[in-house]
């Protein structure tokens, strides 16, 4: 389905350019070496519905201004609430007023990577129809149409549906000439079924498989979510799943269906690639990370069949921008090639510490309120384009189980030692899907399970996962990132039965 992208008409008849020239007017007159101007404007949605009835009906504003500099090689930042051009020069004031005392404290001296101006910039993400252009009731009757279909099944006993929209416009100006506006529409629908044995309590669950989508109102109900088919098959594999047998723990060969493979790709590549985790700065959050920066262009992170890309222009991707937050360009570059650790996600600062030549447009902020920093890009694994189906992957297996869908997840501060869950499990024997199991998790060591890849899918595997909450920073922020990947095979991995690990 084609896209027309179009920035939100509203946010440009806010008066962006004036409250630009009194901020960086001021903050040339104070003899900032870099200085921008953000104003960020984002309204959020959360419906949700539990068996029919509304449960949550939230939307909220968040509308600001800050000022961010560099002064003698420090770091200054100011945020504010009121659109003014007098309070666009106070922040830039104390802006710089931040990065003196912060001078007399740090050692460290800030150096930002060159990067060209980009004078008069307009970018949206592509979508048909803004979402908080359709009224609440005419969402909420297409959640319970759904649930209502899904609970009309038998094996059924509850559901539970959800959306989440943004729409978050971003104008940024600096002192190098850069002045760029930006729109960015997100959505996530989501439904679970529930059944329960009435006689032991014993529940189960399964959900919808679509992924959040840099896209509008018409993802919900298109072709593309397939809401409507999704919910037609769980009550089938639902009442199949409740009748499986426990998994028996040890080592098996898996097909990783990329509903599954995405959010792995996210945590054990995403967060360890991550610049400014790798080199210590980002540390009381959630760790450093295990791939240091000594073993860039050398070190085996996965098997030959790897390739991983980082990238913030790719159309579907919820990390995707025009320019990023310190008025970088979206552009696509390579993290692991032939399974070789060959770069990371910068920002301007991060890059030029390491003298890696230009950023890749890593800095974002979720709000004014918030400080822009290095955060997770799109990442993606490649598909093999010569690759064959899901279902020549299974073919390849003797002994093993192909897994769909994410559940729960668990790894260490390094980013190195992980378990994950999943959704729903097929028993594989003698290269055919043989029936569903139940209680499987998978757990390795990241460089173990990477190199144990053997084979990944053509691009019709390829799937578009993602999340929109991606964690990082204290105050804390939140961020969207899409993780292509292909479905893949992978030989020997440690499996767990999470019952009997629960027991000890």
């Amino acid at each position: 389905m084609s896209r027309t992208p179009r920035v939100n008409a509203e946010f440009l008849a806010l008066p962006l350019s004036v409250l630009a020239d009194a901020a960086l007017t001021r903050a040339r007159e104070l003899g900032a070496e870099y200085a921008a101007l953000r104003v960020v404007s984002t309204r959020t949605q959360f419906l949700t519905l539990h068996d029919l009835d509304l449960e949550t009906s939230i939307t909220s504003d968040d509308v600001g201004l800050a000022v961010r500099v560099v002064h003698d090689g420090s770091w200054g930042f100011a945020a504010g609430v009121v659109l003014a051009p007098g309070e666009a020069a106070r922040l830039a004031e104390r802006a710089v007023a931040v990065a003196q005392v912060s001078g007399q404290v740090s050692t460290d001296r800030v150096v930002l990577a060159d990067e060209p101006a980009y004078p008069d910039g307009q970018w949206s993400s592509p979508y048909e129809v803004d979402p908080f252009t359709v009224s609440d009731p005419d969402k909420i009757a297409a959640l319970v149409d759904l649930s209502e279909r899904l609970k009309a099944e038998d094996g059924v006993d509850h559901t539970q549906a959800t959306l989440q929209a943004v729409r978050e416009n971003v104008f940024y100006a600096d002192l190098a000439g850069t002045s760029t506006t930006q729109t960015r529409i997100r959505i996530e629908p989501e439904l679970t079924a529930t059944t329960v044995d009435r006689a032991t309590g014993a529940f189960e669950t399964m959900r919808t498989l679509s992924p959040p989508a840099a896209a509008g109102w018409e993802y919900v109900l298109g072709a593309e979510a397939d809401l409507a088919g999704q919910i037609a098959e769980i009550p089938e594999l639902l009442a199949a799943k409740v009748k499986a047998p426990s998994v028996r723990a040890g080592d098996y060969d898996l097909v990783i269906d990329g509903t599954n493979l995405f959010l792995t790709i996210h945590e054990s590549i995403g967060h360890a690639t991550e610049l400014d985790r790798v080199l210590g700065y980002e540390a009381a959050y959630a760790g450093t990370s295990f791939a240091t920066f000594d073993k860039l262009g050398t070190f085996q992170y996965g098997s030959p069949v790897m390739n991983v890309t980082g990238d913030r222009d790719t159309d579907w991707g919820l990390a995707s921008v025009g320019w990023d937050d310190e008025g970088v360009a979206g552009q696509h570059w390579d993290i692991v090639r032939d399974g070789i650790l060959v770069g990371y996600q910068t920002d301007r600062a991060m890059a030029s510490l390491k003298s890696l030549g230009r950023s890749n447009g890593a800095a974002y902020a979720d709000s004014a309120r918030h400080v822009p920093l290095q955060r997770m890009v799109n990442v993606s694994l490649q598909p093999d384009p010569s690759g064959g189906s899901v279902e020549d992957l299974v073919a390849q297996v003797d002994d093993g189980i192909y897994i769909v869908g994410d559940k729960s997840w668990s790894i260490d501060m390094q980013r190195y030692n992980f378990q994950f869950t999943g959704q729903r499990f097929f028993r594989i024997e003698n290269g055919a899907i043989t029936g569903q199991l139940r209680d499987v998790a998978y757990q390795a060591t990241t460089t173990d399970f990477w190199r144990s890849m053997e084979a990944v899918g053509g691009p019709s595997t390829f799937y578009r996962g993602g999340a929109l909450n991606c964690g990082k920073a204290q105050p804390g922020q939140v961020s969207p990132a899409s993780h292509g990947t292909p479905a893949a095979l992978f030989r020997g991995v440690r499996i767990l039965n999470t019952v009997q690990e629960a027991g000890h």
